[in-house]
């Protein structure tokens, strides 16, 4: 009997502006699923670093939220495991959704771009999948987060879709960008078994086309686990 693969989903709230996007994580996850993996949501047990109204799109004052409480939305209730608690031994491959809040919960790419940084604990727990040899799949903009991880270690080929900026950014953390032409495509680093695909760094992007470009990452994630 085959052995049931098992998933590492690192997710970053809930919400595209602040969190996890909820229809690429519900994706990844019905992939998963699909393929006959299974799969554990983590998150760290921190705050946000703000609030967004998702009805008008701006930001909360003074309000505030707890990323392992606001993934805990998407995996349901308490099948969400506090980062701190997650081992990477456990896990045969790590896949992340995007959404803003990788960007801004789990590292400062949103805000510094290129010169920015990584949480030390998900640095430490993405760090340590490519040090197994266990392969990556990253979402949206969850490319940055790799990028910025391995900056100065590790030359990764990636994608995010066809944003001059963000490719210029790539390049200068030392990483390979592929610009692709729609949410559909993905990009496989065989050498890191890094697997990227753009989703919604393209804003119009049909959500059948994310579903095809996440179905597809998976698909190649799982088979080199």
């Amino acid at each position: 009997m085959a052995r049931t693969l098992k998933v590492a989903v690192l997710l970053a709230g809930c919400g595209h502006l602040d969190g996890a996007e909820v229809r690429e994580a519900v994706l990844t996850l019905l992939a998963l699923d699909q393929h006959g993996a299974a799969f554990q949501c983590i998150a760290p047990n921190a705050d946000q670093f703000h609030v967004v109204n998702h009805a008008t799109g701006q930001p909360e004052a003074g309000a505030v939220r707890n990323l392992l409480e606001e993934s805990s939305r998407i995996a349901r209730v308490g099948q969400c495991l506090d980062l701190a608690q997650a081992k990477v031994e456990d896990y045969d491959a790590l896949v992340m959704p995007g959404g803003f809040g990788v960007a801004k919960n789990h590292c400062t790419f949103a805000f510094e771009g290129e010169k920015g940084s990584v949480r030390p604990d998900v640095a430490a727990f993405l760090r340590g999948f490519f040090a197994a040899g266990k392969p990556v799949g990253a979402i949206c903009i969850a490319p940055a987060l790799v990028a910025l991880t391995l900056a100065g270690q590790t030359s990764a080929i990636l994608t995010l879709g066809s944003d001059p900026g963000c490719a210029t950014a790539m390049v200068h953390l030392g990483q390979t960008h592929t610009f692709t032409p729609s949410a559909r495509e993905i990009i496989v680093d065989e050498a890191n078994k890094l697997i990227t695909t753009p989703a919604y760094m393209f804003d119009d992007a049909r959500l059948s086309d994310v579903w095809v470009g996440i179905e597809r990452c998976v698909a190649e994630v799982l088979k080199r686990a």
